[in-house]
């Protein structure tokens, strides 16, 4: 079989814009998926690694004990995955399944080549394509053969739906349901627990969920030609109850102006930018917040302390 890749990854243009929007909002806030340079996600593997991060072992976990079970809920047909995350995630849904495609939906290009070659190494029978975008505002899949024709199934692990708030959600949701034309969702969701655990899931004793924020800012400097000072602003993870979810922040540690594409941004101290939230859904919010989407849970799988959940998604009508 083979790898295919399509480029529609945004343009500098396209980032500057972004970026600008971003800084102009109160609190300034950057899209999520800014984090997910080759070096970020690298970060983020180790931070799936760090002991206080249990979601990424429970989510697999989870997978292995019941791919069969997910493997007949979801029947047949191309596996289309949102943001490529970790291969022994999909793994066993590819072993079960036994798609003729795996279609990966993924911003950062060399986290895409990079986790198709591995998965084709694994996989030698499938067909795998690679489409670079912004999955979250993605209208339509493109034409290509692999696709046409055939049924899709969806894969959104990771609880990376909580990187949304839940009004953008249900719109992603949406907009998830359009791609797949019909087909299933499996959806993975974290859930609201101990805010100590989380808080520390998300602020490892390593200092790696920091670093992987602060290179944020490395990362504005190289493509907005930035004059960004990274160690002048501290890192934050903080657990929100009103809204149910983990903040994410870069505080300025002092009153600072820095420049990005010739244009300046004043910050005072103690100001933040927040570069992304984690929303936990309890499984009844989960159940409401896919229904305003047009979607029912047909199955629900959870781990033993029912922390993090698997949901297989059917259109409702």
């Amino acid at each position: 079989m083979s790898v295919d890749l399509i480029d529609l990854h945004p343009t500098p243009d396209d980032l500057q814009q972004l970026v600008e929007e971003g800084l102009r909002k109160t609190p300034r806030q950057l899209p999520a998926w800014l984090l997910y340079d080759a070096a970020g996600s690298q970060l983020f593997e180790e931070i799936c690694a760090q002991p206080e991060y249990t979601l990424t072992r429970t989510e697999i976990s989870l997978l292995q004990e019941r791919a069969k079970e997910i493997a007949t809920s979801l029947g047949s047909g191309v596996i289309v995955e949102f943001g490529i995350g970790n291969t022994r995630k999909v793994a066993p849904l590819l072993q079960t399944i036994q798609p003729s495609a795996f279609i990966a939906l993924e911003i950062s290009r060399s986290a895409l080549e990079n986790t198709l070659q591995d998965l084709d190494d694994a996989h030698p029978g499938i067909n795998m394509l690679g489409i670079c975008c912004d999955h979250s505002n993605l209208q339509s899949l493109p034409t290509h053969p692999w696709l046409e024709g055939q049924r899709r199934i969806g894969f959104f692990p990771g609880s990376s739906l909580g990187n949304f708030q839940p009004k953008e959600a249900v719109a992603v949701l949406a907009r998830f349901r359009q791609l797949l034309d019909g087909g299933p969702l499996l959806l993975g969701l974290d859930q609201p627990r101990d805010p100590a655990q989380l808080e520390a899931a998300y602020d490892d004793a390593a200092g790696v969920s920091a670093a992987f924020a602060r290179n944020l800012l490395h990362r504005l400097n190289r493509d907005l030609q930035g004059s960004i000072e990274p160690e002048r602003f501290a890192y934050r993870a903080s657990w929100q109850e009103a809204q149910q979810r983990i903040e994410m922040a870069l505080v300025s540690r002092c009153d600072q102006t820095l420049q990005l594409a010739n244009t300046r941004w004043h910050f005072a101290s103690g100001e933040t930018l927040i570069t992304e939230h984690s929303v936990k859904y309890s499984p009844q919010a989960a159940a409401e917040l896919v229904a305003q989407a047009g979607w029912s849970i047909r199955q629900r799988w959870h781990d033993s302390d029912d922390n993090l959940s698997l949901h297989c998604l059917e259109p409702s009508d």
